[in-house]
């Protein structure tokens, strides 16, 4: 059997029309290599504090040669005048596993060398400068699994039912929607055609 690295190295090498058969080579011994480890996805929703280690730990892996890792902080932010002090957090949790199973297959049918996945999210207060996502994601390569990451954060703040509320120096708040929430962008479609 020829190595994973000599195949990368044949195929750089190779120009010619057979850089299709060198890619196959690649993709079928990374899946076999991924199928001798069990792939792990794991969702959490804490109302503790997020460890980035934990994240990080729960996806190494030795057939892995790179961990993206997105962390999420709570901004200050200035709104109307008021000044954001932190972020409460709510979600339909049952819904939200689902809806994280479905986004974990999405990403695994786009990036199948995608190894391992976890993603803690915060629950209640959250106030400025702490993390209110950690996210890792690992795979033999970098590029899969940078690309994967970027999915995976804009994918969770559409579909995963996880609220978050605004509470403001003033003592007020206000619910707030990601602008990623396909029902946010139906919203704003039916309202520009009235």
């Amino acid at each position: 059997m020829v190595s994973i690295e000599r195949s990368e190295r044949l195929c750089r090498r190779d120009e010619s029309s057979h850089s299709s058969e060198c890619l196959m080579l690649l993709l079928h011994q990374h899946q076999r290599m991924a199928e001798s480890e069990e792939r792990r996805d794991v969702f959490k929703l804490s109302r503790d504090w997020l460890s980035v280690q934990e994240v990080v730990d729960t996806v190494s892996s030795s057939s892995c040669g790179a961990i993206s890792v997105f962390i999420g902080t709570t901004r200050e932010d200035e709104v109307d005048g008021r000044t954001v002090i932190g972020l409460e957090y709510e979600a339909y949790e049952l819904m939200a596993q689902s809806e994280f199973t479905k986004l974990c297959a999405d990403i695994r049918e786009r990036w199948p060398t995608v190894t391992h996945i976890c993603v803690h999210h915060r629950l209640g207060w959250v106030e400025v400068g702490q993390a209110s996502v950690a996210m890792a994601i690992s795979s033999p390569h970098r590029h899969d699994s940078q690309q994967a990451i970027q999915r995976c954060i804009d994918q969770l703040k559409a579909n995963i039912p996880i609220w978050k509320k605004e509470v403001y120096d003033t003592q007020d708040s206000s619910w707030k929607e990601n602008a990623e929430c396909s029902w946010a962008t139906r919203n704003k479609l039916s309202s520009e055609s009235v």
